[in-house]
C-alpha cells in the first residue's frame, strides 16, 4: 500500500473517529440531564449512539473533511447539540454545571483511557504500528474536542459551564458573550487556524498519555 493511500485512509478514518466522538460527547449531554431529572433528550431519541440521530451535515461531516484535505494538524467539529431544560432539575444551578461539562469529560476520559491502552500495548509489546496509529488518533480528536469545548464562548461546553458558575451576578458577562459570540468564535478559530497553540498544548497532553511524542 502505497503512502498516498495510507495518508487518504487516516484521514477518513479520523472523520469517522471524530464523528463518533462527537455522538458520544452529546450523548453524555442528554445521560446527565437524564439522571438530573430532564427527559427531554429521552423524548427526543438523541440518548442514543446511533450517529444519524446526532450529525451535523456541516460541523460533522464538512468541517472536518475541509481540514483533513487541507492538512489542518487537528480536528475540530460538532454535532446537533442535545436538548434539555433545565427547569426540569432539581438544583438548576448544578444540573446545569454537570451538563455542560459531561461532554467535556467524556472525551477526557475516553482520551485517558486509550492512551493507557497505547502505554500498555507498548509496554507488553502486543500491538503493532498500525494498532498504535488507530489508538493515538482516538487520543488525539478525543482532546482536541475537549480542549476546544471547553473555550468559554457560546455555544461550546465552556460558556455554559462558566455561567453556571458566576451566578446571576455577573449576568452581565454572559449577555456580553451571548451577544458577540459568533464573531469570538470566528476569531478564536482563525486564532488556532493561523497558530499551532493549540496543536503544542494537545501534543503536549497527548505525550503525558501516552508517554510518546506525536511528531
Amino acid at each position: 500500500m502505497n503512502l498516498l493511500i495510507m495518508q487518504e485512509l487516516s484521514g477518513i478514518f479520523s472523520v469517522a473517529i471524530l464523528i463518533m466522538s462527537v455522538v458520544v460527547h452529546e450523548v453524555a449531554h442528554g445521560f446527565v440531564a437524564y439522571r438530573f431529572g430532564d427527559r427531554t433528550a429521552l423524548f427526543a431519541g438523541r440518548l442514543t449512539l446511533n450517529p444519524l440521530r446526532h450529525l451535523d451535515l456541516f460541523g460533522s461531516v464538512l468541517i472536518p473533511l475541509f481540514m483533513v484535505l487541507s492538512g489542518v494538524p487537528f480536528l475540530i467539529g460538532w454535532a446537533k447539540p442535545v436538548p434539555y431544560n433545565p427547569a426540569n432539575f432539581k438544583n438548576i444551578r448544578k444540573g446545569t454545571f454537570m451538563v455542560s461539562i459531561a461532554g467535556i469529560v467524556t472525551n477526557l476520559i475516553i482520551a485517558i483511557a486509550f492512551g493507557l491502552a497505547v502505554r500498555l500495548s507498548i509496554f507488553f509489546g502486543l500491538a503493532n504500528e498500525a494498532f498504535i496509529t488507530i489508538l493515538s488518533i482516538i487520543v488525539f480528536i478525543n482532546l482536541g474536542l475537549a480542549l476546544f469545548n471547553a473555550i468559554p464562548i457560546p455555544p461550546l461546553d465552556g460558556s455554559k459551564v462558566l455561567f453556571s458558575i458566576l451566578g446571576k451576578r455577573f449576568s452581565h458577562i454572559e449577555i456580553f458573550l451571548e451577544k458577540y459570540s459568533t464573531v469570538l468564535i470566528v476569531v478564536f478559530i482563525f486564532l488556532i487556524w493561523n497558530t499551532n497553540f493549540l496543536s503544542v498544548i494537545i501534543q503536549s497532553l497527548f505525550t503525558v498519555i501516552t508517554g510518546m511524542k506525536l511528531f
